[in-house]
């Protein structure tokens, strides 16, 4: 059954979806492992990973809590960073499926699952895509988190072996192309240099939310 849902798609999207797969599986190790150097109990990145499947969000939750933060605070930042989920869901409306199955549809929408199912070229591919990687993200995310909350207990610090930058790493390595806009450039550069301006001077969490005001800026 679930073998003819997916037989419209090409052996190269199955394979760049599994590729996608494995990515996300290591991230959650790097989260895992974080979150219990950090001194969280392996549960709590266990249980975000599993409800709130956005690593973004997670890792900054956690790394505002481990740096002094408050944990409302936290909570906002994550909430504002998963706010692009909103245009997501008008995007994607069409894909999460209908009935009881919409629930399930709508809880599997992340970045990649979007782009893989927005990117088809039939209705049919589209959807079967978006379920594919979406159903795929939901479980290799919670199974990184799990292995890298149990291998962080024997690791000590965790940023010696580079975990710590992997999710940023990776981040990076995605936003890089979007450079050659300028207009996107500039954004960036002044949200960051924002962010970095106000460091010294306001809590645990705000400078992040506060480089959203690098989106203002334009060119002349």
């Amino acid at each position: 059954m679930f073998t003819r849902y997916f037989s419209c798609l090409s052996g190269d999207i199955k394979k760049a979806i599994f590729l996608v797969y494995l990515a996300v599986g290591v991230v959650g190790v790097s989260y895992g492992s974080l979150a219990i150097a950090y001194g969280f109990p392996l549960w709590l990145p266990l249980i975000l990973s599993v409800l709130v499947v956005a690593g973004a969000s997670e890792f900054m939750f956690i790394g505002i809590i481990a740096s002094g933060g408050n944990p409302l605070a936290a909570a906002m930042a994550g909430l504002l960073v998963n706010a692009r989920h909103l245009p997501f869901g008008v995007a994607v409306r069409e894909l999460v499926g209908k009935g009881a199955a919409k629930f399930l549809g709508c809880h599997i929408m992340n970045d990649e699952s979007v782009v893989f199912g927005m990117s088809q070229s039939t209705p049919e591919q589209r959807k079967a895509a978006y379920w594919l990687c979406g159903i795929g993200v939901v479980l290799f995310w919670p199974l990184g988190v799990l292995l890298g909350g149990t291998v962080g207990k024997f690791i000590p610090a965790p940023e010696v072996i580079g975990l710590d930058a992997v999710f940023p790493t990776i981040l990076l390595a995605m936003v890089i192309p979007a450079f050659k806009n300028k207009t996107s450039l500039i954004r960036a550069s002044c949200g960051t240099a924002l962010s970095l301006s106000v460091v010294p001077f306001v809590p645990v969490g705000l400078p992040v939310l506060l480089s959203l005001f690098g989106l203002l800026a334009r060119k002349k």
